[in-house]
């Protein structure tokens, strides 16, 4: 049985646990938030124990933490958490900037202790179900991906729009679409973007990237307009649609060059977290201190990606000017 910590009670905490009623042998034994109140309501719905500090937490008797915070102080916790002896399943963004990242991964080798970022996309059954359907009957090497997601609905007040909380749409949805090119295409090695700043986050980034197996990646994200969700993936003998949307994947459709064409279905259940979940879980079991589906050379490559995102539209955060 894996007893499972959480830090953060937003919506993507909800979902996690949630999800967690269907992991095997794994329970949500501890919570804590900031606010008091809102871990023991969590605990009144999910079980476990509701802690006020987070230390409390960190010296109870949990194997694994999931971090459910904001994106500024993932790395943080992160770090705490490991040197607590927990292992650390850390929603994305794994860190706000390349050089923080690195200082986790330090961590994690340290005190010998698993750390995976929570990119959810690999671990869904679609998602699987087109690997392993491309490793039989290829499009040839993908040399092509494009993909995005644009919403408009994001109110005025929210944090997406803050800069001191590392805001903007590049570190939400855009991590999901770096994922992609570089689960396809490798790490980047020349990023080229246009956009523009809104109340100093990206309001919308349009990115062209050039990748080291030769393939090119061309991604958006944005707060101010509206935009699809599905995803392309091309090769020379065929392309992927993953349909909307592409990062919950349910469902995506093969078009071969010699006029084939294949649909893939493969329906989700609980969250959609216990997957990654799950996923983790093994890990634990298996003494593994990284996953071979989404390692940490994956966390490296998608937040360089976004940091030359980043530096091309001269967004800076303001905790990184003081730093």
């Amino acid at each position: 049985m894996i007893r499972w910590g959480i830090l953060g009670c937003g919506n993507i905490a909800h979902r996690f646990a949630q999800g967690l009623a269907h992991v095997a042998d794994a329970t949500l034994a501890a919570v804590w938030n900031r606010n008091t109140g809102k871990a023991d309501a969590f605990v009144r719905e999910f079980g476990g124990n509701a802690y006020a500090s987070l230390e409390g937490l960190l010296k109870s008797d949990v194997d694994a933490v999931y971090i459910a915070t904001p994106h500024t102080s993932h790395a943080q916790l992160a770090i705490k958490a490991l040197a607590a002896g927990k292992h650390v399943l850390c929603e994305k963004p794994a860190a706000i900037n390349a050089a923080e990242l690195e200082t986790v991964l330090a961590a994690a080798r340290e005190h010998g202790k698993l750390f995976m970022e929570a990119m959810k996309p690999p671990f869904y059954p679609l998602y699987r179900k087109l690997r392993d359907h491309l490793a039989a009957d290829p499009v040839g090497p993908v040399g092509f991906v494009r993909a995005g997601f644009a919403n408009p609905g994001v109110p005025a007040d929210h944090m997406l729009w803050n800069p001191d909380m590392a805001g903007g749409s590049l570190l939400d949805i855009g991590i999901y679409s770096a994922f992609l090119a570089v689960d396809w295409l490798g790490a980047s090695r020349e990023v080229q973007v246009l956009g523009r700043l809104s109340d100093g986050v990206d309001g919308f980034a349009s990115v062209n990237a050039l990748h080291e197996r030769g393939g090119i990646a061309q991604l958006y994200s944005g707060l101010d307009l509206s935009g699809s969700g599905e995803a392309l993936l091309s090769g020379p003998d065929g392309h992927v649609l993953i349909h909307e949307k592409w990062w919950n994947p349910v469902r995506a459709t093969i078009h071969y060059r010699d006029g084939r064409k294949i649909e893939l279905e493969a329906a989700m259940s609980g969250s959609g977290l216990n997957y990654e979940t799950a996923h983790f879980c093994a890990l634990i079991r298996d003494g593994l201190l990284e996953s071979p589906i989404l390692p940490h050379a994956h966390s490296r490559a998608m937040i360089e990606l976004v940091d030359a995102a980043r530096a091309g539209l001269g967004l800076v955060y303001p905790f990184e000017v003081d730093a």
